[in-house]
């Protein structure tokens, strides 16, 4: 008999392993996969290392600061600065047709940026920054309000709305054409007032040290272990049985598969409640260089770029929109020393139901076609780096699906969040991305919330 059972062994579901674990909980983590973190995994592919997932981590604040979602996370889980040895970014860019903005993890930067370029806008950013930083992001009333009908009360330049929207919502918006307003500002927050930041080592480093303290702890955890159904009786979880027929007790389960995913394994027949699914998801291009990119004269560590003045949000009609990206160097952080090998990654929005309509030999035709189309759309914006490509790989909808289980591929999960990880069972909770926090600070923290809300009361 466990304590608590964690589907799930992403960053949030080995977070709240290791905040329970830390208590002395009898924790089990189930992974269906031979490997960890979900979709912010690595491999290594015909001799060279790959991260997937991870772009930038977001809240990044100096070594040593006391306030803020990383200070939280690193004092919760008992760990250091040092554990992920985080280096911050060099500057980063939004792109719009005849107009960039620069930042940084100063928001000076980005609020000279935004002088230099809208003059009139300045007071009305300044406004916009206040605010953000007084909201409350549990409390506040205003929580699920329009955030494009907001920030257009604060700032009247619509250019400067739609390249604001761009970076915050690649990085976090479940939501089409639009955003929560509390989910805008933790954004905000997250990429301009905080800022961006990478582990030298990557995704593996972060999930190297979750688990090393997980197991430290005496915390299990089972590869290989997909779960079939939640057993429920008496109204309650009583535990799992797993694909193999193996079945596990315990007094709770934690699930961040997802809450549709989640309700779906109940077997206790009873009517639950499903929710519109997420629709957005992506394309990745990920080249390896036979330079480093500032050998080329590419200095940025992000690019978010945009060819129009109107910026869409939304499943593009055919396999992606190639009218906008991201375009990540993850050579481009203030590192002590270089990485090995250059790498520049792409990232487009993409249809699922395309995707996901292929047969084998179409699937491998349709990735060659679009890898060279999102990638001679992402030259506009960067030096044209095709001729040092030494080797390629891109990920679609279908690999989202195959190692996250989201719905449609959907990396930000369902529009609709359930921020207190209930369910209709007492003693059943969701963390992760359809709790509500994003990205790989956020979803750490999400574990760490949902245990500490949940299981470690009674």
């Amino acid at each position: 008999m466990y304590d608590t059972i964690i589907i799930g062994a992403g960053m949030s579901g080995l977070a709240a392993g290791i905040r329970l674990a830390m208590f002395d909980q009898r924790v089990c983590v189930l992974e269906r996969h031979t490997t960890i973190g979900g979709l912010n995994s690595f491999y290594r592919l015909r001799g060279r290392d790959y991260d997937v997932g991870l772009h930038a981590l977001t809240n990044i604040t100096p070594k040593g600061t006391k306030k803020g979602p990383l200070a939280k996370l690193l004092r919760q889980l008992r760990m250091s600065w040092d554990d992920f040895a985080i280096s911050s970014q060099l500057g980063s860019k939004i792109i719009f047709p005849g107009v960039q903005l620069r930042f940084d993890n100063d928001i000076a930067l980005l609020r000279s940026e935004v002088k230099n370029e809208f003059p009139d806008q300045v007071d009305n950013f300044d406004r916009l920054i206040s605010e953000i930083a007084d909201f409350d992001d549990l409390g506040s009333d205003e929580q699920h309000i329009s955030a494009r009908v907001r920030v257009a009360e604060i700032i009247s330049d619509p250019l400067l709305v739609e390249m604001l929207f761009c970076p915050l919502m690649f990085y976090g918006s479940a939501r089409e054409q639009d955003m929560d307003w509390g989910q805008f500002s933790i954004m905000f927050r997250s990429i301009f007032l905080e800022g961006l930041g990478r582990p030298h080592a990557g995704v593996r480093l972060i999930l190297k040290q979750l688990v090393r303290k997980y197991r430290e702890l005496g915390g299990e955890l089972k590869l290989r272990a997909g779960v079939k159904e939640i057993v429920v009786d008496g109204g309650h979880a009583t535990g799992v049985i797993l694909e193999s027929g193996e079945q596990l007790e315990a007094r709770r389960v934690l699930s961040s598969a997802g809450w549709n995913e989640t309700m779906r394994l109940c077997d206790d027949g009873q009517p639950v409640t499903l929710r519109q699914s997420g629709r957005l998801s992506f394309c990745e291009t990920i080249a390896s260089l036979d330079l480093q990119p500032q050998e080329l004269g590419h200095r940025a560590t992000v690019t978010f770029f945009n060819d129009s003045n109107k910026f869409q949000w939304s499943v593009p009609e055919g396999p992606c929109d190639v009218r906008s990206g991201v375009i990540c160097s993850p050579n481009n952080f203030a590192y002590d020393e270089a990485l090995d090998l250059g790498t520049m990654r792409i990232t487009a929005l993409a249809n699922f139901d395309y995707w996901h309509g292929l047969d084998q030999r179409q699937y491998q035709l349709e990735k060659l076609r679009w890898y060279e189309r999102i990638t001679a759309s992402a030259v506009r914006f960067v030096p044209d780096y095709r001729s040092r490509v030494l080797d390629t790989d891109m990920f679609t909808p279908q690999t989202i699906v195959r190692f996250t289980g989201h719905d449609n591929g959907a990396v930000y999960g369902a529009p609709e969040k359930q921020l207190n990880g209930c369910t209709h069972l007492p003693n059943l909770f969701i963390c992760g991305t359809d709790q509500g926090f994003v990205g790989i600070i956020g979803s750490i923290l999400s574990g760490i919330s949902m245990a500490n809300q949940h299981c470690l009361r009674d």
